[in-house]
């Protein structure tokens, strides 16, 4: 009877811990694409969309070394001067943990900005939260590379 119960809880266990698995390749899944959603309103400077997907304490540095909350993050969006073109992610690698995902990558961006064309090419580290069910960023910062 003890090697029974034994074995229940240890297919039990490996059971739990496979769906464990799933769960996080979902999570990973869900905030890879979120990562693009992003991309997409920025490029359309839908500050309401992204609103949706920033954690309300959410911290962002730039890649000048600038840090920004985000009311400011949004303005900056929103601003009449900036007018991306252009937002790709490659090489995401997002890494999920107990209701986080750290998501890291190289982003290209062209565009305008204060009138003037601008490319960038960089390195990203975000880092999402699950709450009340949502994955919202509550990080970013960005890191120029060389083109």
């Amino acid at each position: 009877m003890k090697a029974a119960i034994v074995c229940v809880v240890g297919v039990s266990m490996i059971l739990a811990s496979y769906a464990q698995v799933g769960a996080r390749d979902s999570d990973k899944a869900r905030v890879l694409s979120l990562e693009n959603a992003w991309n997409e309103a920025e490029k359309h400077k839908d500050a309401k969309a992204i609103d949706g997907l920033l954690a309300p304490f959410f911290a962002f540095t730039d890649s000048d070394g600038s840090f920004v909350n985000k009311q400011e993050f949004l303005a900056n969006i929103a601003g009449a001067s900036y007018r991306p073109e252009q937002i790709v992610n490659d090489s995401m690698n997002a890494q999920p943990y107990d209701h986080a995902v750290v998501v890291t990558g190289t982003y290209r961006e062209h565009g305008m900005e204060k009138g003037k064309a601008y490319t960038r090419r960089g390195r990203f580290t975000d880092i999402w939260i699950e709450e009340k069910g949502a994955w919202l960023c509550a990080a970013s910062q960005e890191t120029l590379t060389a083109r």
